[in-house]
């Protein structure tokens, strides 16, 4: 392998050995040290990929979240015109995807918001970018707009996010199917009168 695909390898191991250590035992119990065990490489070529730990979470957490967005995405493009459909589409593929993979699920939903101010910019960003979804999804129908839709979108995404997160702590989660169903419901509630 040439320098450049042997620190692309690094880096990847880096990243899906944070993947499964940053959701258990957690951001701030995980040390570089064990990262690097579990990736087989040396301390110093974890500083030849990143500058900390913080930079490896973003990397984690920013793949997680594009990843998450590229299959909601499809999912809203494939269903039908209605916004109905759209809203059913859109959060019943999240809850799936995110769901699929309680290390996603913990990462996006619990241990991005553990690490602190140092994930703070990603998470707004992401944040961010689901809001574009949402507000992207009512502009493109003829349907009655609320006059605050941006307000109203990051609204509805606290409420998914918190739908979540107790999905994620839970000793006893709701299903997945009642997740779907609940939150539906509010989307409903906020864009079809």
């Amino acid at each position: 392998m040439s320098a450049e695909e042997r620190l692309a390898d690094r880096r990847e191991r880096l990243i899906l050995a944070a993947y499964t250590l940053f959701a258990s035992p957690g951001f701030h119990a995980t040390t570089i040290e064990r990262l690097c065990a579990t990736a087989r490489i040396s301390n110093r070529a974890f500083y030849e990929c990143f500058s900390g730990r913080e930079a490896l979470m973003r990397a984690v957490y920013d793949r997680c979240v594009e990843e998450t967005l590229q299959a909601i995405t499809k999912a809203i493009d494939q269903a039908p015109p209605e916004l109905d459909a759209r809203i059913v589409a859109g959060i019943t593929e999240y809850v799936k995807f995110v769901t699929a993979d309680e290390r996603r699920a913990r990462i996006m939903h619990l241990e991005v918001r553990r690490a602190g101010d140092v994930l703070s910019n990603a998470r707004q960003r992401a944040v961010l970018d689901f809001t574009k979804i949402i507000e992207g999804t009512v502009n493109d129908l003829p349907v009655h707009q609320p006059t605050e839709l941006h307000l109203l979108s990051l609204a509805l995404i606290g409420a998914v996010t918190e739908l979540l997160i107790e999905w994620v702590v839970s000793d006893h989660p709701p299903a997945t199917e009642v997740i779907v169903k609940t939150a539906v419901h509010v989307f409903r509630r906020a864009f079809i009168r």
